[in-house]
């Protein structure tokens, strides 16, 4: 292996740099691994967390090995190459072999719904790899490549004395870093710029410390090179990385797939899509006036702006999440509907949009609201997650006129989610929804697949009480064919009655009704809450999925934590490693709160992300202004913050005033980093080992990252009780001083 001469370390100069870049480097990094990962590795955009995990373990092994004369950040460029073959193996598999699939955690009956997971059956396949396999394969893989800039960090630490100061460096380089990345996901630049930017930063490294060759040079050229390169040559493809997708645009069929799954496609009006009118033929049928104002989350690339604007809206808010594919739907749907002067595109978040509007409207949608990526490698909620909560109905309530309706309509897989939905319509609307399955069925249970399903929820009882004078309703599957007959009046009868009878029957008419929901599952019963907010969850529990994941990452964990250990005796330091667990918790709790406060968008969370680097800086700058601290009041303010966090529900802000609304949530979920800042500060400062205490500190984070999946099954609130208990044990236990 490479090695290096580790008793000729850098001077403090270049020690203070290097602090400040590998920060930079570091967490630029680990968000273009995040991003590009999920994109191309099938189905791992819903365990994101498993690469930042693998990113931090990486860095821990990196700082523990600082005084090993393997040179580990050499070994980057083969490291990467070996872990971008491996990607590239998974695709050609996947993509290229019918027979080979992934199984999810058992998505026939799952515990746990991942959409887009269930179109190859693993149970008719050939070959079959758990996801969890091909997470603990990359886990490792990525680890592996983040230990050389570890390492270099560790020896960093150790070269410069001033260790607060270096560790501020350090937070000025991820500043630097997380803009520099913001930047460019506002610009959808590609993945070779960031990993060209990444990579320029690690060739710069390996000069400095005369490891830079021809070949490692080459090596990192072709990685680089691989995120740029496309497989289609047809011209017939327009991919664009968006904020939250690898967005790919077929531009002869309309699809657009976002992370090799297919999401949506455009239906020009005239030849399909149908259920989109659904709602708007129910009101005009009924008896009702054309819907007014309308508001559509889940816009999209605008299929049902499409459809609303063929029956008589004055005005639709269109509320879109991911800024390329509103700009396709702009740009490329057949009918155009962004045009229209009547539709008001919004780039935002639904449930922040729902509570900041002013306005009312006869139609609220929920039109195909199915994020296919987690929110965040911190929590395990989805783009999605706070619109379909107790509280989220309420909003819409809030925004609806006195008889207007709210219409959600989605491919929901399970019969439970259906029925979890209805139920918190229910419970909000003070009515029974109507539940139509496409096509019919007379009952839905909980335990059974489904396919499209409308929920309309309100009450206003003109289109339930059509249904049950006038039973079925017919919909044809040519969208202009239902607009000159009553779907009530069974116009299949009627087209025999017609004298020619001899002319082709356009499209094919299906009926619809409501169905009876019956409760043969306890998913069923368990509504969803802002602070438990997991609408793809059946239960308040820890998915085996999870489970196994979680004993899976933990043994690597260990394991690899073990191979890079100092030589000889060695134990971690336990209260860096507590800290860490406690800190990564208080992340999670920062990223689901802010998400609720003001949306769940990538900018909310860089600006999380850059606020809480910040808490860390002032409370560095803090502890340097302020030699003597004592720690037991910044733990008491710290464990006080976070007890008001567990005794007051999220739900308790979401009305009021500026303060009560944005300012105290934001104190209380932002405050405890300070204090937790102050404390990691003033106990590194006099650490005997920095390299040892800092990978101790990273370690730790793992654990708590590993911790964070229990929200499942405590709630986001209780979950902080976790990160309590992590903060006693820290304080419990002893530093180790210089």
């Amino acid at each position: 292996m490479p090695a290096t001469n580790v008793a000729v370390g850098p001077n403090q100069r270049q020690a203070g740099f290097n602090l400040f870049l590998v920060g930079f480097l570091i967490l630029f990094l680990e968000l273009a691994c995040i991003r590009w990962f999920s994109a191309k590795v099938v189905f791992l955009q819903f365990f994101t967390n498993i690469v930042l995990l693998a990113a931090f373990l990486g860095m821990s092994c990196g700082c523990l090995a600082a005084r090993r004369s393997t040179n580990w950040l050499a070994l980057f460029p083969g490291l990467a190459l070996v872990t971008f073959a491996a990607v590239a193996t998974i695709m050609v598999l996947y993509f290229q072999w019918g027979e080979f699939a992934v199984d999810v955690g058992h998505q026939a009956s799952p515990q746990e719904v991942f959409f887009g997971t269930e179109y190859r059956n693993p149970d008719l396949a050939k070959f079959v790899v758990p996801i969890e396999a091909i997470a603990g394969l990359f886990f490792v893989l990525i680890a592996l490549m983040f230990v050389g800039l570890g390492q270099t960090l560790g020896r960093a630490f150790d070269a410069y004395p001033n260790r607060v100061a270096g560790y501020s460096l350090n937070i000025g380089g991820s500043l630097a870093g997380i803009v520099g990345f913001s930047l460019l996901s506002f610009a959808q630049a590609p993945p070779a710029v960031w990993f060209g930017i990444s990579c320029a930063g690690i060739v710069y490294l390996l000069y400095q410390d005369k490891a830079l060759s021809i070949l490692r040079l080459v090596t990192i050229i072709f990685v680089v090179g691989f995120t740029g390169f496309y497989t289609d040559r047809t011209g017939n493809h327009d991919i664009r990385w968006s904020p939250y997708y690898a967005v790919d645009l077929n531009k002869k069929s309309g699809e657009i797939t976002v992370n090799s799954i297919g999401h949506q496609e455009m239906m020009p009006f005239s030849e399909r899509g149908s259920s989109y009118s659904l709602i708007h033929l129910l009101q005009k049928h009924s008896g009702g006036a054309p819907f007014k104002d309308v508001m559509i989350i889940g816009a999209g690339s605008g299929n049902d702006l499409a459809h609303a604007l063929r029956f008589g809206v004055e005005r639709v808010d269109a509320v879109e999440i991911d800024p390329a594919i509103q700009d396709i739907g702009i740009h490329n749907h057949p009918d155009k509907p962004y045009q229209d002067p009547r539709v008001v595109p919004h780039l935002d978040d639904g449930r922040h949009f729902l509570r900041t509007t002013d306005r009312k409207y006869d139609l609220v949608v929920y039109a195909l609201v199915d994020s296919l990526i987690l929110h965040s490698g911190y929590a395990n909620i989805r783009l999605e997650s706070y619109l379909f909560t107790e509280q989220a109905f309420q909003d819409v309530r809030r925004v609806l006129k006195q008889d207007g309706i709210f219409v959600m309509y989605n491919y929901y897989r399970q019969g439970w989610i259906v029925q979890r939905v209805a139920e918190m319509a229910k419970q909000v609307f003070g009515c029974d929804p109507l539940v139509l399955p496409l096509p019919y069925k007379e009952t839905l249970t909980s335990s059974e697949a489904v396919g499209f399903t409308t929920i309309i929820a309100g009450c206003n009882p003109r289109i339930s009480t059509a249904f049950r004078d006038r039973g079925k309703f017919w919909l044809n599957s040519l969208p202009p064919e239902n607009l000159a007959v009553n779907g009530f009046d069974k116009p299949q009868e009627k087209a025999q009655d017609k004298q020619d009878k001899a002319a082709p029957q356009r499209g094919d008419w299906v009926p619809l009704a409501p169905a009876k929901l019956v409760v043969d599952n306890d998913g069923a019963k368990q509504s969803t809450s802002d602070d438990w907010p997991f609408l793809y969850v059946s239960g308040r529990l820890i998915p085996d999925l999870t489970v196994r994941s979680m004993i899976l990452l933990g043994v690597l964990g260990l394991g690899l934590v073990y191979l890079f250990k100092p030589k000889g005796a060695w134990r971690p330091n336990n209260r860096m490693f507590f800290l860490g667990a406690a800190f990564m918790l208080l992340e999670t709790k920062a990223v689901v709160q802010m998400a609720l406060l003001f949306g769940s968008t990538w900018l909310v969370n860089s600006a999380v992300f850059f606020t809480a680097l910040l808490l860390i800086l002032a409370a560095n700058l803090y502890v340097i202004k302020v030699p003597s601290i004592r720690l037991v009041r910044h733990y008491a303010g710290l464990l006080a913050l976070l007890a008001i966090s567990v005794l007051v529900p999220l739900d308790t802000f979401l009305a009021g005033g500026i303060v009560w609304r944005y300012v105290i949530p934001c104190a209380l979920a932002l405050g405890p980093m300070f204090f937790a800042g102050v404390i990691f500060a003033r106990s590194f400062r006099d650490e005997a080992n920095p390299d040892q205490a800092f990978g101790s500190n990273i370690a730790g984070s793992v654990i708590g990252g590993l911790a964070e999946s229990c929200s499942t099954l405590l709630g986001f609130r209780y979950l902080l009780l976790v990160a309590i208990g992590f903060y006693l044990l820290s304080a419990w236990m002893p530093s180790r001083k210089s």
